[in-house]
């Protein structure tokens, strides 16, 4: 039984009530559940966030994009991320003044520990240059499945103009191998590690009790560290 496609009853209920208040919010209106099925358990199952903080970071990328709209309509170009209920603000806007509330407004929003904004002022990106960027991603991604340092699934990846930005929950070690992957890739400009860092042992605690909840063994068998 694999791991990563595969929930254990225990986590699967808690996934289960955490979907469904969620889909209780979604009919008051409040924000949108798209990621609901196996596909999406799998992800959780293999994520180092909990159920309920993944959860509420899909609902923070809603909220916050929606007060961004409300606020500023479609003119600027943005893109909202939250990974461990930290926003990451990417993407072009018309000048300092707007950046500036875009991030402000992102920190008013319920549960945002804190935001990294790294707007430009630049007019809109072409389609051809997000075409670029869903590209890189997708090159990039493919390649964290063949390093045997760190788990592809503890690490997202978002790009913007060529900039690739890597966000998780990882060791200094394991950001590191990636962000060299990253840099390394093909049509990557830069490389900007917004990662939340935890010691070699908290790691290992981590993925543990994500393997217990998940019915596995862990996968990883190497001896803990010092952080």
């Amino acid at each position: 039984m694999n791991f990563y496609t595969t929930l254990s009853s225990a986590r699967r209920a808690l996934l289960a009530g955490a979907f469904a208040i969620a889909g209780v919010t979604l009919l008051q209106g409040c924000f949108p559940v798209l990621a609901v099925g196996i596909g999406a358990s799998a992800l959780i199952a293999a994520d180092r966030r909990t159920s309920g903080t993944y959860v509420d970071d899909e609902s923070i990328e809603w909220k916050v994009s929606d007060l961004i709209r409300k606020h500023f309509g479609t003119i600027n170009h943005v893109n909202v991320t939250s990974y461990n209920r930290s926003v990451l603000l990417t993407g072009e806007v018309q000048n300092e003044s707007v950046s500036a509330e875009m991030q402000r407004l992102a920190g008013t929003v319920q549960n945002v520990r804190g935001v990294a904004n790294e707007l430009v002022v630049a007019p809109p990106s072409t389609l051809t240059s997000r075409s670029g960027d869903s590209a890189i991603s997708t090159n990039v991604k493919s390649r964290f499945l063949t390093s045997k340092d760190f788990s592809a699934n503890h690490i997202k990846i978002v790009t913007e103009a060529g900039t690739v930005f890597l966000l998780g929950i990882v060791t200094r070690a394991e950001g590191d191998a990636a962000a060299e992957i990253a840099r390394t890739s093909k049509g990557v400009k830069r490389v900007v590690k917004v990662f939340e860092y935890i010691g070699e042992t908290e790691a290992q605690a981590v993925d543990a009790r994500v393997n217990n909840t998940s019915g596995e063994p862990s996968t990883n068998g190497s001896p803990p560290e010092a952080p």
